[in-house]
């Protein structure tokens, strides 16, 4: 099947057939405007040689003498070649010829309009004589005395339409090139303008075009991915429904500058950078996004970036709780192995007659066991919370770390959900853990957590090296990490979770380097609106 007419063509033939009318059109009302001219041109003409001969001496002569069409006559002929007209007619008033180009009609009755002439006007007139069409002017003839009404005669001087219509013929050919330049040049300029449409529109037709344009914006709704377009000027071109939704566009957010959407830094520079990303999280507000880029090119042109957006909060959630979860199913492990060490140390101490240090041994670990799950479950009201502590105490003393619950410890309920809580003391109690693991002994960890009348205070103390006191504001940014990053989802990003958080609920924390680092969170009591 014949392809359809591009849109780049269809738009050149159309054009180009406009411009035709349009040449064509202007070159007919210039051919009838020169046509007009000349015959307004012919009746100012002959008007004017008409009043010059009605005022010649030798026309009252004649007109005076015994026979004035024997010398009426020849002077017309002469006349009539001098002034390039066609004819020269005197006349008496009641119209009988002195003179005509055919003598034949000498004497004979004018053909035209005089009456105006008569009552002492002038006629101007187009009018088809003996002769044929013609623009003719009819004067009166006065006698020489000044003040004289009478009119002794008439004169009438004409030029055929023949004549005017070879004048204006003679300038076609000009016309007829002038018209044809212009349509070669506004063709030309067409030409120009379509193959430049055509490159743009990549050579597709209207209904492609129309097609495409419902099948991109049909996928660009539909799709579960944020999808955001900037140029290398660094202005939004495109974001669809769900980068709208992750970032909190508004809805006139395209074709603006990124750097006045209100995004934060980190963001804004990620997506004005123009540098290709590959699965960076990146945390904003309370989510965390993975985010790619790519360099979108064109003829070797950089046209700028396209960057896509994945919602992955749930999933880097369940990640955390899936590794709380390992952690405490490998202390369960270690205390299952250990605890069946101390069963066989038991029953070998009362294999060897020592039931009494048997029971003493066994009583001690339990004691120590249960006074440390009695102190989180009697402190503790957030059952989600107290869980958490007692997972983080066993994984700290399967890595030989001392966690340390303190005694003013008392959590009541608190108007922040059980999962921002979990994520804000497993965060911190865990980089606490690794910060003491990778110190020399003693390796500790005291956590404290006080529910106050205005707010409520975490305190989470390391014995760890501590962190420099250059990098304290650096330590809450995504990606920043004095660890190796051997989780799957990489490292720096607790900390950056726990700020994100605490922007949430208005809350602080504080970071003190003393030895090891003391982080210091307070979450006001109740968050009243919001």
């Amino acid at each position: 099947m014949r392809r359809p007419l591009s849109l780049a063509q269809q738009l050149f033939a159309l054009q180009l057939a406009v411009i035709a009318l349009l040449v064509i059109a202007g070159s007919l009302l210039a051919y009838f405007d020169s046509k007009r001219i000349s015959e307004a041109a012919a009746e100012r003409r002959v008007l004017v040689l008409a009043s010059a001969l009605a005022e010649l001496a030798e026309v009252r002569d004649a007109l005076a003498s015994d026979d004035p069409a024997a010398q009426l006559q020849p002077l017309a002929s002469t006349l009539v070649a001098a002034t390039g007209s066609d004819f020269i007619v005197f006349m008496a008033p009641d119209r009988t010829r002195f003179s005509h180009p055919d003598e034949a009609l000498i004497g004979q009755p004018y053909i035209g309009s005089i009456d105006a002439a008569l009552a002492g006007g002038v006629v101007t007139e187009k009018y088809e004589g003996t002769l044929g069409p013609s623009v003719r002017a009819v004067v009166p003839i006065r006698p020489a005395t000044e003040g004289s009404a009478e009119i002794t005669a008439l004169v009438s001087i004409g030029i055929l339409q023949q004549q005017l219509g070879r004048e204006v013929r003679e300038r076609v050919p000009v016309l007829l090139g002038t018209a044809g330049g212009a349509l070669l040049i506004a063709a030309g300029g067409t030409l120009l303008i379509s193959r430049r449409l055509s490159r743009q529109t990549l050579g597709l037709g209207p209904a492609e075009i129309t097609r495409m344009y419902e099948q991109h914006d049909a996928v660009l709704h539909a799709v579960r991915e944020g999808l955001l377009i900037v140029d290398i000027r660094g202005r939004l071109i495109l974001a669809n429904d769900e980068a709208q939704r992750l970032l909190g566009l508004p809805g006139s957010a395209e074709n603006r500058p990124v750097s006045e959407l209100g995004l934060d830094e980190p963001m804004t520079l990620l997506l004005t950078s123009g540098e290709p990303v590959s699965d960076r999280l990146i945390v904003f507000h309370d989510r965390v996004l993975v985010v790619n880029t790519e360099i979108a090119r064109k003829d070797s042109r950089t046209l700028g970036t396209v960057t896509t957006l994945r919602d992955h909060t749930e999933l880097e959630t369940l990640t955390g709780e899936l590794d709380s979860a390992r952690g405490f199913a490998e202390a369960l492990r270690a205390q299952a192995h250990e605890s069946a060490n101390r069963l066989h140390t038991v029953v070998t101490m009362i294999e060897l007659g020592q039931p009494e240090k048997a029971v003493e041994f066994a009583t001690v670990e339990l004691q120590a066991a249960q006074q440390l799950t009695d102190r989180v479950l009697g402190a503790v009201d957030e059952p989600a919370l107290a869980a958490l502590l007692l997972s983080k105490a066993a994984q700290a003393h399967e890595k030989g770390v001392e966690l340390v619950i303190s005694e003013d410890t008392a959590v009541t309920v608190q108007d922040v959900s059980p999962r921002d809580l979990v994520t804000i003391v497993g965060n911190l109690v865990d980089n606490a853990i690794d910060a003491a693991v990778a110190a020399p002994p003693p390796r500790r960890v005291s956590v404290s957590a006080i529910t106050g009348e205005d707010a409520f205070v975490l305190t989470v103390t390391d014995t760890g090296r501590g962190v420099d006191s250059q990098h304290i504001d650096d330590i809450f940014t995504r990606g920043w990490s004095t660890k190796t990053a051997e989780a799957p989802h990489g490292r720096g990003l607790g900390l950056a979770l726990v700020k994100q958080i605490l922007a949430k609920y208005s809350g602080t924390i504080d970071v003190e380097v003393n030895g090891g680092t003391v982080f210091t969170v307070r979450l006001p009591a109740s968050r009243g609106d919001r």
